[in-house]
């Protein structure tokens, strides 16, 4: 996979997305500065977002490409384990996308494994662009992994949105250094 690492170099809203896949490509302003952007480059390589955003987090202390994580949906005990590998990861450095904009970037992508209930990637993104605006970006695309998840689709999207909200959450409260 690595599906997006590619996008990742586009303006929001830009690239190719898999066909037959959902996807989701969000963008906010976090802050500015160099601080806002080490905070939330840190942040997303060492799982805060995740576990910020209420879930729970088995995983390596970093994401490097090959770490393996579970993090677990559901109330209190009652979690479903979603299993992912790290396909890509990008510790802060410059960038230049694909429409000539300089930014710095850190951030990185995972697929799911067999016993996740979607078949796709997602990916985490922070960025400084030239005037010092940071910026959080969530990259996902997917499909249910079977005839049990498809039947549950309504679900899904709607768990989908509301992590994806969770995630945003994270990301403020990150900068914010709450």
């Amino acid at each position: 996979m690595g599906r997006t690492r590619t996008i990742a170099a586009e303006p929001t809203g830009a690239g190719e997305w898999p066909d037959g896949f959902d996807h989701v490509d969000t963008q906010i302003r976090v802050g500015s500065g160099d601080a806002a952007f080490t905070a939330l480059a840190e942040g997303i390589l060492t799982w805060q977002i995740q576990r910020r955003a209420g879930l729970r987090v088995s995983a390596p202390p970093r994401a490097v490409p090959g770490a393996r994580i579970t993090s677990g949906f559901g109330v209190g005990n009652l979690r479903l384990p979603v299993p992912c590998e790290v396909v890509w990861a990008l510790e802060p450095g410059r960038a230049v996308r694909t429409d000539g904009a300089e930014v710095e970037l850190a951030g990185f992508g995972y697929g799911t494994l067999p016993g996740h209930p979607a078949l796709g990637e997602e990916a985490f993104l922070a960025m400084k662009t030239g005037d010092g605006g940071v910026y959080f970006r969530i990259l996902a695309f997917s499909k249910p992994s079977g005839l049990l998840f498809a039947l549950g689709a309504p679900v899904t999207k709607l768990t989908q949105r509301n992590v994806t909200r969770s995630y945003l959450q994270a990301a403020r409260s990150l900068v914010a250094g709450k």
